[in-house]
């Protein structure tokens, strides 16, 4: 906890230690559903969207969960890696959970203005449809509910996928393709994160 509070302040602990209540709080809880409602919540009603440039001076950075917490200003990827972490923390299966590069239609599904988007997806089992946790959006709703997002390509710890069906293959490269996903995975494991 020091270190979160030498970078981002004092008040940055107290955020940690209801990060912290919110994984043990969701490790005890049977029912996935209520699991991903409760870090859906936790971490859209916590954070205040903004972009990375004014929140870290640079024009694309994909923060941990420990940076989000201390910056309390995050953007779409920032939301969706804050909800990955916690919901593997809490004991879930990286399996049931995908990070999908999106494209969302601003202003609804017959909106003809798109913006990249990254939202979580939730798989109760691998051929299940998934459903999706968004900043954008609070209610989770399945995928098929979601217009507006036009999926591009998924990914997790364990690959990435040109799709987002859970039982499709792995490219070969797997997310070694993405650098900034690399690179958070270097400094998330360093807080501890696996």
């Amino acid at each position: 906890m020091k270190t979160i509070t030498q970078r981002f302040g004092a008040a940055s602990a107290t955020k940690l230690r209801d990060w912290q209540k919110l994984v043990a709080e969701t490790s005890a809880m049977d029912d996935p559903e209520a699991q991903i409602k409760k870090v859906n919540d936790f971490w859209n009603r916590r954070m205040q969207f903004m972009d990375d440039k004014d929140a870290w001076g640079q024009d694309d950075y994909w923060a941990t969960p420990m940076e989000s917490l201390g910056q309390g200003k995050i953007d779409c990827e920032d939301f969706a890696i804050a909800k990955y972490f916690t919901l593997l923390s809490a004991g879930m299966d990286v399996g049931q959970l995908r990070l999908i590069y999106v494209k969302a239609k601003l202003g609804g599904s017959s909106s003809n203005i798109t913006q990249a988007h990254m939202v979580l997806a939730f798989y109760s089992d691998p051929d299940a449809e998934p459903e999706i946790l968004d900043n954008l959006l609070g209610e989770i709703r399945p995928a098929s509910r979601r217009p507006d997002l036009t999926p591009v390509f998924s990914f997790n710890g364990q690959g990435m996928w040109a799709g987002v069906s859970a039982g499709s293959s792995s490219s070969p490269s797997g997310s070694k393709r993405l650098s900034r996903w690399e690179d958070l995975l270097v400094r998330a494991h360093a807080e501890g994160f696996e």
